[in-house]
């Protein structure tokens, strides 16, 4: 490992980062491979090495056979910035194992192309006046990441050094110092949170593998957690050299985590990020990560919800190591609590829901938490064999009611329900809670890393305490900040309400953020991880990231993914007076915008006849100049077809409405027209384009923190999701199959939905083609 250190400093890693590979041994592997690979033995410089790291950590895995290829690039400097590597994994991911296109990747990369220093900064200056009123008025609030991305996607192979120079040099430029009100925290509203916007990533950083932030098993012997008591000295909570031996033995010292749902539900893309964290760990590692179902309340779990889960966890691309039920540990969960209670730590308690929440108010002990251990375990046999009504006992561990700590004021470990379980069947009767049994099953499991979002933080305390009270192995907890997005609840009970009370249409409708609902909606699995990835696990509390950002990612893939079509939503008659009505001429559109002239699969078949449709939105009655559609006397060009000039405008009786339009088009294509349109023909003479329904989606709430309002049902966007029953598709169309993807040119990203029949296909907006990303914080 000596030699790998010093093999991993010569390509200029830092020390720490350096250290931190070795502690893993797949990227270890992978980084060698790389540095033998690239011929850099010897050393190379920083810049380059950073690179390298890059590749070695998340090169796309189905194109290795493409890697040396990337490196030969990056070695000679043809590839050099952290953006084109990213393009390079992009175009390989599509490649995979196909013979490579030199041109075309080096296209995709952006090799050879220079971006002066002149570009950047007419490109930074032009950004500010556009964007110069939102920086005066938000001033050094600014997200200057916002910026960043904007001057990225003009110019995406620019230096990010100089772009980042030129932004923090115009904005001191227009705003001077800092003010002390530029120091103030903002004033929060009093119904709606001040959102905390996540900056996008920009510097190397991004680039480092995000789990390289967890130890690794053989590790777990640290205390990283204190208990407090008021009567007791402090629990420092950690493994005895011993119960770690053991564990790793059983273990083989692999790294094991766990997805823990409730199977209440649908899973929401709060669920996507806990994937990310649990599954990518253990993938990353080597290891194995569970999906378990934490199955103990029988009254809210439906064999529905964990079919729908065990589905979802699939189509985002992770596979368990195992399928458990915290049912199937019911057995070892009751001795356990039996053993708890010999130990002096529970008792059961007759206090009702009301009296125990009044007494934990006042810092009370129950009045029979001093009862004798022998009558607590009767009482708890008698529970478990039904001879006691439910709601009149329940077990509560025997922690600190005295404590600064809520979750240690004898938190309940059993109650009574006598309700058939989904997966136990009518065996059980006591039903453990979720703060005794997570972390006992977590334990019986052998988790090395027990990851969760930070409201469970202060539950760390009852955690340990439990594990210690027991002598069992303990797991690594850490906890990360939860994914919240802008415009939308993740709240489950929010959600029923949405879906139980039909202010949508079921847990799968495209407006809500489960992951059903984006899947109908077009977004795709890889889409939703890359959002995911993109955003970091951190412990920042508090932030919510903007909607703008997952459509960011969306669109990304969708641009290489989707191929084009042409769909006219409100249809407007031109008629061709120049073409004869019995003719109908065949011409070819790109499926892709980059498609080669010769290749006949990447164009697709469009009829041009005497009678086309365009959108009503591109005909105006007085021109202008900053208007590029039609209007009387102007010529536009029809795409992949030809120029037309409107030459007279039908109106109706109100003369005011436009019936239909008359054009003359050019069929030798004399003149250069600057406006563009899309368009939809009749395939044959008095025979209607074929017909389609299509579905606009937008976000479902006006605010941007709706959760926190205190009617946040009246915040529904009414505009939400808009039916267009008849709009005018290209026949190419009518092959499509339930979940094919398209961009309808100049409306965005649409995707096939499940309503559709062989009468009439729907489809789905997923996104508009406008990236307003870098305008969210205007």
């Amino acid at each position: 490992m000596v030699e790998a250190l010093d093999l991993f400093l010569k390509i200029g890693l830092d020390k720490r980062t350096a250290e931190n590979t070795i502690a893993n041994n797949k990227v270890t592997s992978n980084l060698i491979a790389v540095i033998n690979e690239a011929n850099v033995t010897d050393g190379c410089e920083r810049s380059t090495g950073n690179l390298l790291y890059t590749v070695a950590t998340k090169f796309p895995a189905n194109a290795l056979l493409h890697r040396p290829k990337l490196l030969e690039y990056i070695v000679s400097s043809k590839i050099k910035t952290p953006a084109q590597v990213e393009a390079a994994f992009a175009f390989l991911t599509i490649t995979g194992s196909e013979d490579l296109d030199i041109s075309k990747f080096e296209e995709a990369c952006g090799v050879g192309v220079e971006v002066s220093a002149e570009d950047i900064e007419r490109t930074v200056y032009e950004m500010f006046e556009e964007k110069k009123s939102a920086i005066l008025e938000q001033r050094y609030r600014t997200n200057v990441g916002d910026l960043f991305a904007h001057v990225r996607k003009k110019q995406p192979w620019a230096d990010p050094k100089i772009v980042k120079q030129l932004i923090d040099s115009k904005i001191y430029e227009l705003l001077g110092e800092k003010t002390a009100a530029d120091n103030e925290k903002p004033v929060k509203k009093k119904k709606e949170k001040v959102i905390k916007v996540e900056e996008v990533k920009t510097t190397v950083e991004e680039e480092i593998n995000p789990y390289l932030i967890f130890p690794a098993p053989e590790e777990n012997y640290k205390v990283h957690t204190e208990v407090f008591f008021s009567d007791r000295p402090v629990l420092r909570a950690c493994n005895s050299k011993e119960t770690l031996e053991k564990h790793l033995k059983r273990t083989g010292g692999k790294v094991l985590t766990r997805f823990p749902p409730e199977p209440n539900g649908y899973l929401h893309i709060g669920h996507a990020k806990a994937m990310f964290v649990d599954f990518g760990l253990a993938k990353e590692r080597g290891g194995g990560c569970y999906l378990r179902f934490d199955d103990t309340n029988p009254e809210a779990e439906k064999k529905e919800y964990i079919d729908h889960i065990e589905e979802i966890v699939s189509w985002m691309g992770w596979k368990p190591f195992k399928i458990t039920y915290t049912s199937d540990y019911f057995q070892e969960l009751y001795d356990l609590a039996v053993e708890l209670i010999r130990r002096g730590h529970a008792y059961v308690d007759h206090q009702t829901g009301d009296e125990i929440k009044k007494y934990r108010e006042e810092k009370r002990n129950s009045p029979w938490r001093d009862r004798p251990i022998a009558e607590s375990l009767k009482l708890f046999n008698d529970m478990k064999n039904g001879l006691i009504e439910e709601g009149k006992a329940t077990l509560r561990m025997k922690q600190d009611m005295q404590s600064d700590n809520f979750n240690m004021y004898d938190l309940i470990a059993y109650r009574i329900k006598f309700t058939p379980h989904p997966h136990a069947g009518d065996k059980w009767c006591v039903y453990p809670s979720y703060d005794y049994a997570h972390c006992i099953v977590d334990s019986l499991e052998d988790i090395t890393h027990s990851l969760c979002t930070l409201e469970f933080e202060t539950r760390r305390a009852s955690y340990y305490w439990l594990l210690d009270a027991l002598s069992l192995y303990q797991p690594y907890v850490w906890e990360y900040s939860r994914l919240n997005i802008t415009n939308t609840v993740m709240s489950k009970r929010k959600l029923n309400r949405l879906v139980t009370e039909s202010y949508v249409d079921g847990w799968d409708d495209p407006r809500l953020m489960t992951l059903s609902g984006l899947r109908r909606r077009g977004v795709t699995s890889s889409a939703i991880n890359s959002f995911v990835r993109g955003i970091g696990i951190t412990r920042s509390d508090g932030s919510t990231i903007r909607l703008e950002l997952l459509e960011y990612h969306v669109r990304e893939e969708l641009n290489k993914t989707a191929s084009r079509a042409m769909v006219v939503l409100h249809p407007l008659k031109v008629v061709i007076t120049n073409l004869e009505s019995s003719s109908v001429i065949d011409l070819d559109a790109k499926k892709w915008p980059d498609a080669p002239n010769d290749d006949a699969s990447s164009y697709y078949k469009v009829p041009f006849s005497n009678v086309v449709y365009i959108e009503q939105t591109d005909f105006r009655m007085k021109d202008s100049k900053d208007y590029y559609g039609l209007a009387p006397g102007k010529t536009v060009l029809l795409r992949y077809a030809f120029p037309i000039k409107c030459t007279e405008v039908v109106l109706s009786d109100d003369k005011k409405t436009v019936v239909e339009i008359h054009a003359e088009y050019d069929p030798f294509k004399k003149t250069k027209p600057k406006g563009v349109l899309h368009w939809v023909a009749e395939p044959s003479p008095g025979v209607d384009p074929l017909k389609v329904e299509v579905r606009l989606f937008d976000k479902l709430f006006l605010s941007e923190n709706p959760g926190e309002l205190d009617n946040w049902l009246d915040d529904l966007n009414p505009e939400s999701k808009v039916v267009i029953p008849c709009a005018y598709a290209v026949p190419p169309l009518q092959f499509a199959e339930v979940d094919d993807k398209f961009q309808f040119e100049r409306l965005g990203y649409f995707v096939a939905d499940k309503d559709s029949t062989p009468e009439k296909l729907i489809f789905n907006r997923t996104v508009t083609l406008r990236d307003t990303y870098g305008k969210a914080s205007k």
